[in-house]
């Protein structure tokens, strides 16, 4: 096991190297000078303008600055926006707000999500799983942004169960809505990904093996068809936990949270080329991560799986 995470890490290494010098590319390939967008309709002073340039390292060529910015990235310092704030400060308040709204979406995911895809996938064909697979089918039909302002509209203006925006996002209560909405489009995945693998399995012959020696229909469902369903969902899960955290500017944009996803939306329609960069940099770590920690879990899940 030892020698298999450290062959994961070093593999991830070149991974990340390649993902940070991609965004940074396309950040900072972008047409326009966004030294002159911070002036606005103002005449820019040329020696000023001059000044902030070589301040921010954008008078040097590309891969200069992608070296200089990795430097500064193993040392802790992502720099400082245009706005003169630091990055590290802006990701500090931003990235709380962001994981608790992920984790919020990501429990509905597991704790909906898997229950509906296990009773679907046991009663295939009946009236359970049809509903399942109607609603789960209805809700991947529907944009985020219609979704949210539904669920606005009813459970906020007409019901007045929540406020229709986040007053306060340390408060989890307020985060319910917002992290349904966020969770929809992945929780109808989960479910039918989970009905498709416990169907498969059912028929599998260790399941008939199980059922022969007569185990109780706990430790068949519980012990083994569970386990061995949960790989992919276990894969999905893992790699969908970053992309609610990235995937979130419309869901917080609509519910007015100041998170990641509207921080890098104002960052990106404002040429923030440091802060979007930040961010960025930050995601790619949790992807990796997420990954690292499903392909560990495959081994619990499944006791074949044996890493050498």
């Amino acid at each position: 096991m030892g020698h298999y995470v450290l062959r994961r890490v070093l593999q991830m290494i070149p991974v990340f190297f390649g993902a940070t010098l991609l965004i940074f590319l396309m950040v900072y390939s972008l047409p326009g000078d966004p030294i002159a967008a911070m002036f606005g309709d103002k005449a820019a002073d040329p020696a000023q303008v001059a000044s902030l340039r070589h301040e921010y390292y954008l008078d040097q060529p590309l891969w200069k600055q992608y070296l200089h910015y990795m430097n500064n990235i193993f040392h802790l310092d992502f720099g400082q926006s245009f706005t003169g704030r630091p990055v590290s400060e802006i990701m500090a308040d931003a990235f709380p707000v962001t994981i608790r709204l992920a984790l919020v979406a990501f429990f509905f995911e597991i704790f909906i999500g898997l229950p509906l895809g296990l009773i679907a996938g046991l009663y295939r064909g009946s009236i359970a799983d049809t509903l399942v697979l109607v609603l789960t089918l209805i809700v991947i039909s529907i944009p985020v942004f219609v979704l949210a302002y539904i669920a606005q509209t009813i459970f906020a203006i007409n019901l007045g169960w929540v406020t229709a925006t986040v007053q306060d996002p340390e408060d989890i209560t307020q985060l319910i809505l917002p992290g349904l909405v966020l969770a929809s489009l992945s929780l109808a995945y989960v479910a039918r990904l989970t009905r498709t693998s416990i169907g498969e399995n059912l028929r599998a012959d260790y399941m008939r093996t199980a059922v022969a020696k007569g185990l109780p229909r706990q430790t068949i469902i519980g012990r083994h068809l569970l386990r061995n369903s949960l790989i992919p969902v276990v894969t999905f899960l893992g790699t969908d936990l970053g992309a609610l955290m990235g995937g979130a500017i419309v869901t917080e944009g609509i519910f007015n949270i100041a998170g990641v996803g509207n921080v890098l939306y104002k960052a990106i329609s404002q040429k923030e080329g440091p802060t979007v960069v930040g961010i960025v940099t930050v995601l790619v770590l949790v992807y990796l991560v997420a990954s690292l920690v499903v392909d560990l879990l495959y081994a619990v899940l499944d006791p074949r799986i044996r890493y050498a």
